[in-house]
């Protein structure tokens, strides 16, 4: 049975790394014939058939969920259509976000499932039926060397449109589920500031988690103490087994119950309904299976072996949705239990409790660190230390004071004195937690060759191995390599330039051999901005450690919004500004017009910002990059006037590409502009179904008729081009996954 299991998982999970879209009769051989082989074929054949099986199982739920996604027809279109809130909806301040389920509309055929967001609604609850007008778009997410693939995330939950909320009414409000009316009354009791952690640790709604607070707990690797983890599901489980268990000793336990039944009974009932009132996470549905596997088997006397449970664990969750794996909450979950169970077991002798919870600690961080720098996930450089306080601080005092004052909030006298016990110990631990992350930021690994990968976990499993294994110190500088492996740079005289896919903004790096510089840093957006979430990863991933120079073109906030997180993070030598004067003193930032044209490995760059300009787009600092002959001009936002006094400022100029004025406005790129500088290829960067409707027609018109090639920021994502090497751009999108939608229009 284990190697079916097996077998059937890594075909699931070798579905992700299916390059796009396979045609449905492929799938259907690839299951017909899996299911042969496994029937009739003999050891290596059957196992061979039930990868197929596998492979063909996850395939055939990708091809269901690409046809529920939103017709291409419907795309930017406003409808009323009807649905009941599911799981908790995230209210803010300003707007809710919150999916809706069992969609249905008169005028068109919808996706099961849609996740819509609604600025100044007022309250929505899960389990209320609404009437809603809604602008409908196709699942779309920005798509960067790093920073989170929303995408792929929506791809595996099964959402298979977005939307924005105009109007609506609610129909029903009766049917509230109970993880809503737990969550209503935890927050209504007011009882300590905390309780918006709190909520993550009791329901695992993260909603009341802020930001800054996310970024300390990544900082200092204790996110999976605040989302209900296996963890909490193993704990809640193992103290409702112990109880019985206490009680049958001491002889305080009835008689005619068999206690073993019951304890073992009690403690999977304790786990599942946990487990669904956290929402059925991966997570806690691993932690679930394994427990209910390991209880019956210890109800029945048998031994199940180490890995047996988790093998179980992992082939049912991939059975009931085989697109778990595009989240990277999956893999993290299953791999620090199997790294758990490796470093365990055959082991002799007996450990205190401090030596597991040391060892544990150690031997999860080391396991998980390949996995997460692979996956583009930070790593907690403290997280070994901090979790030695943590773990125990949050399993044996916070979380049982959080669930007791839960329940006592329905008890007459409940007023929430535990809860205000929970919220105090909270704040001692963050107490803990803020200096160590400010010391030590998270570490975030650049894309490296499969080969680096391969020998860092040869390493990890190295050292994992027993104490006395021969040759099991090598693991060590395997595993460090990766901080330090060579990254590939562009070659002297060349310059590699990313258009990053930031939305309705602009950022794009420019690195020579040993410099780099970033020509403005995305938008500010309502709950943070491309800085932190899009640029800083991106260029972390690229293999950027530090900035020599940040050029700001203008103060508007879709170029300037991440700029202070760029500053933070990569602290720039240099800082250099179209309009100084509007940006933040501590910058230093000096102004473009009396910067001097400089040169960096054979790469040369001259600067120029129009000393007439009375507005802010128009005063926008423009950058020449010269590599080899080849030209690239960033222009920021100027208008059609400083397009004129650039020409007459450099008669004669040309370049082969140009970043498009302003967005792809209709006040920008003139047709005498694009005549002189006869480009051969542009970029655009804008937001998929922006409100200003960019690139406006008229430039797509004028581009087209001069047959010049447009790299868009919303169709191609992330665009790079090697500049002085004359070879041809590289798109983002265009690399094949199994969740991307690589068609569609921009929507104006």
């Amino acid at each position: 049975m284990r190697p079916a299991l097996l077998a059937f998982a890594f075909g699931v999970l070798g579905a992700r790394w299916w390059p796009g879209l396979p045609p449905a009769w492929l799938v259907a051989l690839f299951g017909a014939g899996g299911l042969v082989l496994a029937g009739v074929a003999q050891r290596a054949g059957k196992w061979l058939g039930w990868v197929l099986f596998g492979l063909a199982w996850a395939l055939w739920a990708a091809l269901r969920m690409d046809a529920d996604r939103l017709a291409i027809d419907l795309n930017n279109r406003t409808l009323w259509l009807e649905g009941v809130v599911v799981g908790l909806p995230a209210q803010s301040a300003r707007s809710v976000r919150f999916e809706l389920g069992d969609a249905v509309s008169r005028r068109a055929a919808l996706p099961s499932r849609l996740r819509l967001s609604w600025y100044g609604g007022p309250p929505v609850r899960s389990g209320e039926r609404w009437r809603l007008a809604v602008t409908l778009a196709t699942p779309r997410g920005q798509v960067n060397p790093g920073g989170f693939d929303y995408e792929a995330w929506l791809f595996a939950r099964g959402i298979g449109a977005t939307g924005s909320v105009k109007d609506g009414q609610r129909i029903d409000g009766e049917r509230r589920g109970p993880r809503e009316a737990i969550r209503q009354r935890l927050l209504e009791s007011q009882a300590h500031p905390r309780l918006g952690m709190l909520a993550a640790l009791v329901l695992g709604d993260d909603a009341g988690v802020s930001p800054e607070q996310w970024r300390l707990l990544q900082a200092t690797g204790t996110v999976h103490l605040f989302v209900i983890s296996g963890q909490h599901v193993g704990l809640l489980a193992g103290l409702v087994y112990g109880l019985i268990a206490g009680l049958a000793r001491l002889g305080w336990w009835p008689r005619r119950w068999p206690w073993l039944p019951w304890a073992c009974g009690c403690a999977c009932m304790a786990a599942v309904g946990y487990g669904a009132l956290a929402g059925f996470e991966v997570p806690v549905q691993r932690a679930c299976l394994m427990i209910c596997v390991t209880l019956l088997w210890r109800w029945r006397f048998r031994h199940l072996g180490v890995f047996t449970p988790l093998l179980l664990a992992l082939a049912t969750v991939l059975a009931l949705n085989p697109l778990v794996s595009l989240t990277p909450g999956f893999w993290l979950s299953f791999a620090a239990v199997a790294v758990l169970l490796f470093g365990f077991s055959g082991r002799l002798g007996a450990w205190s409790w401090w030596q597991g919870l040391v060892r544990a600690q150690w031997q999860v961080a080391l396991g998980l660190s390949v996995i997460m720098s692979a996956l583009g996930l930070a790593i907690s450089l403290s997280g070994p230390w901090v979790n030695l306080f943590a773990v125990p601080w949050i399993s044996l005092v916070v979380l049982p004071l959080a669930l007791a004052g839960t329940v006592e909030l329905w008890l007459p006298w409940g007023g929430g004195p535990l809860l205000w016990l929970a919220g105090s110990a909270l704040d001692i631990l963050l107490g803990v937690l803020t200096p160590l992350g400010s010391a030590l930021p998270a570490w975030l690994a650049p894309q490296l060759p499969l080969s680096a990968w391969v020998l860092a976990s040869f390493g990890a499993l190295l050292l994992l191995l027993p104490a006395g294994v021969p040759l099991r110190w090598l693991g060590l500088p395997l595993i460090l390599q990766l901080p330090f492996a060579p990254l590939p740079k562009p070659p002297w005289g060349q310059a590699q330039v990313v258009q990053l896919d930031v939305g309705q903004g602009l950022a794009i790096l420019v690195r020579t051999r040993r410099h780099a510089l970033v020509f403005d840093a995305g938008p500010r957006y309502g709950n943070g901005d491309a800085g932190e979430q899009v640029v800083v990863p991106s260029l972390r991933r690229l293999g950027v450690r530090r900035l020599d120079a940040f050029v700001l073109s203008h103060a508007h906030v879709d170029h300037s919004g991440g700029g202070q997180a760029l500053i933070n993070a990569l602290a720039p030598t240099r800082v250099m500004a179209g309009e100084p004067q509007q940006a933040p003193r501590r910058w230093k930032a000096e102004a473009c017009q009396d910067a001097q044209p400089w040169e960096w490995d054979g790469v040369r760059f001259k600067p120029w910002r129009w000393a007439a300009a009375k507005e802010s787009n128009p005063s926008s600092c423009v950058l020449l990059v010269e590599a080899n002959g080849e030209r690239l001009l960033l222009t920021g936002d100027i208008d059609a006037s400083a397009e004129r006094a650039l020409l007459k400022a450099w008669p004669g100029l040309t370049v082969n590409w140009l970043q498009v004025p302003h967005h792809g406005s209709g006040t920008s790129s003139s047709a005498v502009f694009l005549d002189a500088l006869a480009p051969s290829g542009v970029l655009i960067s804008r937001g998929w179904n922006n409100r200003f409707r960019h690139p406006h027609p008229h430039v797509l018109a004028r581009l087209a008729q001069r047959a010049i090639r447009p790299m868009d920021s919303a169709l191609h994502g992330a665009v790079q081009v090697h500049l002085g090497r004359g070879s041809a751009p590289e798109y983002w999108r265009q690399r094949p996954r199994l969740w991307r939608a690589t068609s569609g229009s921009g929507g104006g």
